[in-house]
């Protein structure tokens, strides 16, 4: 008994529905594959979110810390800030018990640790002292060129940072008055651009003419932009910076007083300056043996984020305390 082939027609339906068939169910799989990995996607980006912001309330609370430590040494020696307090001892980098107990109940693996340190951030030289209201100081002008010279940097570059301190800065009431007259007037004011940003990092000198990425790695750790100006602290002043304050106060004589200083700290500002051997500083810079300002520089690790922060804390006598202020955090 012969059996009876199907007609052509009917084969190519049947191929045609088995390609169809494959087609629907690739695009079904590619589909369900995509939902897959933007969930996956949205559930690591939701990780990270919460990662980060666990790591800025970790901060948060080492700032609290640092605030602590600061209040209790302002306690305790408010008349002085010198570099044996307690506040100069860094954190190494400590492992955080809370994780650890998470890691026993859970089993998840989190390495979450926190280091950080203090720094006197009135041991630098603060940019802003160079100009005041709008007003270039010559004084300041001279530390900063021989701070310049000490760091084998061009010394002309002092006075191109002080005019744009100056030029940066916010005019007093009255000129500002007289500044919006004369806009009004004229339509074209310094070439047509407009007013300097004020200076918030030493990075920002790479806008004046001379200075280099190079310039601003030796700058580093002698210089700091603060919100006004600040007096230098010779307790804590690095030997460039105590020959800068100096008038003719070599870098060997300096690094001699650096030396001494670690035996025993200037009571006050007399007990300095009767170490210069008649010599003198300018009487509109600024020094003292206390710091107002603190850096508290810190790194948060915790599991895949890590955050490093730099902020500065403003410390301020109030009611027979000392009171603490966080000014600002930035990300490094």
């Amino acid at each position: 008994m012969m059996r009876m082939r199907r007609p052509a027609s009917h084969r190519r339906q049947r191929g045609v529905a088995i390609v169809t068939a494959l087609l629907l169910t690739t695009l079904a799989v590619t589909i369900v594959a995509s939902l897959f990995w933007q969930q996956q996607v949205q559930v690591r980006s939701m990780e990270n979110q919460r990662l980060q912001l666990q790591t800025r309330w970790i901060v948060r609370g080492a700032l609290d810390y640092a605030r602590l430590i600061l209040r209790q040494d302002g306690a305790d020696r408010g008349n002085r800030t010198t570099l044996d307090g307690v506040w100069t001892t860094p954190l190494a980098e400590t492992r955080l018990d809370q994780y650890i107990e998470r890691e026993r109940v859970e089993q998840e693996n989190f390495n979450a640790t926190i280091a950080g340190r203090i720094t006197d951030a009135q041991s630098r030289y603060n940019l802003a002292n160079l100009a005041s209201n709008r007003t270039v100081s010559p004084e300041n002008v001279l530390l900063f060129q021989r701070l310049l010279n000490n760091l084998r940097l061009d010394t002309s570059l002092a006075q191109r940072a002080a005019e744009e301190v100056a030029r940066s800065q916010k005019a007093p009431p009255q000129q500002q008055q007289q500044q919006q007259q004369q806009q009004q007037q004229s339509q074209v004011s310094n070439n047509g651009q407009g007013e300097p940003m004020e200076l918030q990092r030493v990075e920002d000198l790479l806008a004046v003419s001379g200075f280099t990425p190079q310039a601003i790695e030796k700058l580093r750790d002698f210089v700091i932009v603060l919100p006004q100006g600040t007096a230098l602290n010779v307790n804590t002043a690095p030997a460039e910076l105590l020959s800068a304050l100096v008038n003719n106060l070599s870098m060997s004589e300096a690094e001699s007083m650096v030396n001494a200083r670690k035996r025993a700290s200037y009571l006050d500002m007399q007990n300095f300056t009767s170490q210069l051997g008649g010599r003198s500083i300018a009487q509109s810079v600024q020094a003292e043996v206390r710091s107002d300002n603190f850096l508290v520089l810190s790194q948060v690790k915790l599991d895949r984020a890590t955050l490093d922060t730099q902020a500065l804390i403003h410390r301020e006598p109030a009611s027979g305390n000392f009171r603490t202020t966080v000014v600002w955090i930035r990300d490094n």
